[in-house]
């Protein structure tokens, strides 16, 4: 692959990716999208869930297999390695679309509020998105999207090796982009039996996903990752810890 055509392919699975996440903060929110997670044609319950749970699968099920290191050493006898995080997060945006595209409501109301409730839940939500994206950006936002891969690759300049740091929200969590995104699942003015279906199934996914990524990031970094287990808590901070001084180590 030329280095224009690998800069160009970054970009778009980079500006693919952020359209569809956009696109699901309105799908979960009811704003502002032609077909939100209550919308749509309703199926029986069974089917509803039968289908939902098919993509959800789907969707977890090619994210977990492409991050694997095997998959990665066979998938670049025939994608150019400077493109196989781009092809990832192209692949994330493609059965996110399918997931949300395909998805059957069950509008069965399980809670609504209104009124200031109704801002805290949003603020909850914003919060999510935010621990979400500024957590992105204290390791490497553009690496992890794949787009320092295609221009260090442009410029003919060779990636450095991984680094194991723990900046400032991976000094409370191990893993904050998750937290903020199970957050962003579960903040809703509006839930109902298929919300909570999508939020409870992806969070169980997120939480096979972070069992995997344990296993890879302790055969990485070995000691150095298996004494930050020891000291940080995954998901929830722990409080009594949260002004504890320790050495500063992380990578995605």
């Amino acid at each position: 692959m030329k280095r224009p055509v690998l800069l160009l392919y970054g970009i778009v699975s980079y500006a693919a990716f952020n359209i569809s996440f956009l696109y699901l903060a309105g799908f979960l929110l009811d704003v502002g999208v032609p077909k939100s997670i209550n919308e749509g044609n309703v199926a029986s319950l069974g089917i509803a869930a039968v289908t939902n749970f098919g993509l959800i699968f789907l969707f977890g099920f090619f994210h977990s297999l492409m991050a694997r290191q095997w998959f990665k050493n066979w998938w670049t006898r025939f994608v150019p390695v400077e493109a196989e995080r781009s092809t990832y997060v192209l692949q994330a945006a493609a059965f996110l679309s399918l997931l949300m595209g395909f998805w059957k409501p069950m509008p069965a109301e399980i809670w609504s509020v209104t009124g200031w409730s109704a801002v805290a839940v949003y603020l909850v939500f914003a919060i999510g998105l935010t621990i979400l994206l500024l957590s992105t950006f204290l390791i490497d936002h553009f690496e992890l999207f794949g787009l320092r891969q295609v221009w260090s690759a442009g410029r003919g300049s060779s990636m450095p090796s991984p680094r194991f740091r723990t900046p400032l929200l991976y000094k409370l969590v191990r893993h904050p982009m998750q937290l903020g995104v199970m957050l962003a699942f579960f903040a809703t003015p509006h839930m109902t039996v298929g919300h909570l279906f999508f939020a409870v199934a992806m969070t169980g996914y997120v939480l096979i996903g972070l069992y995997f990524e344990e296993r890879a990031l302790v055969r990485e970094f070995g000691d150095n990752y298996r004494d930050y287990q020891a000291r940080v808590t995954m998901l929830l901070p722990n409080p009594l810890r949260l002004f504890s001084r320790a050495p500063s180590k992380h990578a995605a």
